[in-house]
């Protein structure tokens, strides 16, 4: 599989898994997803603001790329989340809309990737202003694996409120190789 295929192959799953983490937290009422947990952003709910606060940070340093990727362009109508624990949206219902159309752009910004677009060096600042110098497909790969990370904390705590996610594994959508 060439990188590019495994950024959309991450990129699909991505979408697929948020759907149905969603979908989950929507059975439970507010009280229940805004519940400290004694996770490390709080509760489920704030643990999806993380991911969205940190999918749009890192979705803005991307859209900085050479290439322009135009499925980016939406993103600076964003502010910048003041910090990773920021609340960017009080309910559920909120986030998964803007999460769905996160989920849409990044979609569409990896099937616009192509290979000599993963060999970039991104030149960014972290939140505390230190500045780095870093491969860009290592990051691309950092970005997905943040996700999974945190929607494995999420999962937990739904089941842990009895809500079952389904399954959850990568290995559901790499497509077979066949052999002749």
């Amino acid at each position: 599989m060439s990188r590019t295929s495994h950024v959309r192959l991450m990129a699909t799953y991505n979408e697929w898994m948020n759907a149905k983490v969603y979908e989950a937290a929507r059975s439970l009422s507010d009280e229940e997803l805004s519940a400290d947990k004694k996770a490390f952003f709080g509760s489920i709910l704030g643990t999806l603001n993380h991911l969205a606060a940190g999918d749009t940070v890192w979705l803005k340093r991307f859209a900085r790329h050479p290439a322009n990727h135009l499925a980016l362009e939406p993103l600076q109508q964003l502010p910048d989340p003041k910090n990773l624990s920021q609340l960017l949206f009080s309910t559920v219902r909120e986030l998964s809309v803007h999460r769905e159309w996160l989920d849409r752009i990044i979609v569409e910004w990896a099937c616009s990737m192509t290979e000599p677009d993963l060999d970039h060096t991104l030149h960014y600042a972290n939140m505390k202003g230190v500045v780095a110098d870093k491969d860009f497909y290592s990051v691309v790969m950092h970005f997905f694996n943040h996700q999974t990370h945190h929607r494995g904390q999420v999962t937990t705590l739904l089941s842990q409120a009895g809500v079952d996610v389904g399954d959850t594994d990568l290995v559901l959508l790499i497509p077979s190789e066949s052999c002749t």
